[in-house]
């Protein structure tokens, strides 16, 4: 299980609608960690991606639809929100620093470096 121990996968509240996700997934490459979720119909500023203390991933998101039905005698108007929030605890060895996200087509890519390996590090001191 590893990074994905304690993902919070969809969380609805009370009043709202929530947005229904598909595939999600962590890969990983010897330069970064990158988290890869569905989002169908999200737009960019409908989305919020942050790193929490402890190196969490939160993503979360919300929009409005709403529908207007006109006709001769009646008039109706429906509005709902739908609200989500997922969270990953990123692995130990990752940077924030360098993090960088992309919505294309429905799907959220993020990517967050792995930090650079710690090479033992000996300077010889002349007496």
């Amino acid at each position: 299980m590893g990074p994905f121990r304690g993902l919070l996968l969809l969380w609805c509240p009370r009043g709202s609608s929530c947005i229904q996700h598909g595939k999600y997934g962590l890969e990983r490459d010897s330069e970064a960690h990158v988290f890869i979720t569905d989002l169908p119909g999200m737009k960019k500023d409908e989305v919020k991606i942050e790193v929490e203390e402890e190196k969490v991933l939160k993503i979360s998101g919300q929009r409005t639809k709403g529908i207007e039905d006109k006709d001769n005698k009646w008039h109706r108007v429906e509005r709902s929100t739908e609200k989500f929030l997922r969270k990953v605890k990123l692995p130990p060895n990752t940077t924030v620093d360098g993090a960088k996200a992309v919505l294309d087509n429905g799907v959220l890519t993020v990517t967050v470096p792995k930090e650079n390996e710690k090479k033992d590090y000996v300077k010889l001191i002349p007496i």
